[in-house]
């Protein structure tokens, strides 16, 4: 794959889960946000199952098992996907495509920070200035009213703390078992069935509502969880990280787009700035480190 094909795959990524955020808000006509995710996370496993066996089989000719503590991260990866899939499923009841999209974004400077916080990896500079830009977006973003965002909001800001947490370690996993195929698979049914067994406590349950959420569904996981995870990580072998870190986070504008054409939504002018601002501080804190290294080795 060239790299002009390895970005326009990106890009597709970055439509698929722009419009995913319409999808995620449309399936709530017929069943809660915890059976949305359930049943969204367990379609995308059922597809993504034939690669996982196929890994399975190839591990197991050469005597590679799976150890308990493998097993154990897989389903902690699961259990972080869940918070951070559930949380923003929450949040899309009460707040709009929009917001969600650029909201979900935050995990970006926070990945940096958590790594600083959690395994004393030192962040870029530019975490500092471009996690108070984000501050300063969502209040844009949230109507610049006070301190206080919409109820939708903050469970959206709340996700995107899991959604780092998850983006931090994944890689770790994923570099220590080298299957990424059965990670996959594997975190996603832990999320599925927890969001399930979480959603028959809290929420009622109908063959009815699933029926009439069903396209949504479709769509958020086959196309968004099963085919867009995976190309992202066929796209990613072949791309330049800078032109990833672009590409990918294009998914806010997508989901802005989607949500213009769509439902109507509309933003006021503190809206376009904070989502402008927020934007632009994701690509920079992506973009900066890979420039000064870049630098460096000119220099040496």
């Amino acid at each position: 794959m060239t790299r002009s094909q390895a970005n326009l795959v990106l890009l597709s990524v970055a439509l698929i889960w722009g419009l995913a955020f319409v999808a995620q808000a449309e399936g709530m006509a017929g069943v809660g946000p915890l059976t949305f995710t359930g049943i969204r996370f367990l379609l995308g496993a059922v597809i993504v199952l034939p690669l996982a066996w196929r890994e399975w089989r190839q591990r197991s000719t050469q005597r590679m098992p799976a150890r308990a503590g493998d097993v154990l991260v897989v389903c902690a990866l699961g259990v972080l996907l869940m918070l951070g899939a559930a949380l923003q499923q929450i949040g899309i009841t009460s707040t709009t495509v929009t917001n969600a999209g650029f909201l979900t974004a935050l995990y970006v400077p926070l990945v940096p920070l958590l790594a600083w916080l959690l395994l004393r990896t030192r962040p870029h500079w530019s975490v500092w200035p471009t996690s108070l830009g984000c501050l300063g977006g969502t209040w844009l973003l949230a109507g610049a009213q006070g301190l206080e965002p919409a109820g939708g909001d903050l469970w959206v800001v709340a996700s995107s703390l899991f959604w780092a947490l998850h983006v931090l370690f994944v890689g770790r996993v994923a570099g220590r078992i080298a299957a990424p195929f059965l990670i996959a698979c594997g975190q996603f049914i832990v999320c599925g069935i927890g969001s399930l067994l979480w959603g028959t406590l809290t929420e009622t349950i109908t063959l009815g509502g699933i029926r009439q959420a069903l396209l949504p569904i479709g769509y958020a996981g086959i196309v968004s969880v099963a085919i867009g995870f995976t190309a992202q990580v066929i796209g990613q072998r072949y791309a330049q990280p800078s032109d990833a870190a672009i590409i990918l986070s294009a998914e806010t504008v997508f989901a802005a787009l989607f949500g213009y054409l769509l439902l109507g939504e509309r933003l006021h002018a503190a809206g376009i700035a904070g989502c402008g601002l927020i934007l632009a501080c994701i690509v920079i804190v992506q973009l900066a480190p890979l420039h000064g290294a870049r630098q460096r080795a000119r220099a040496g």
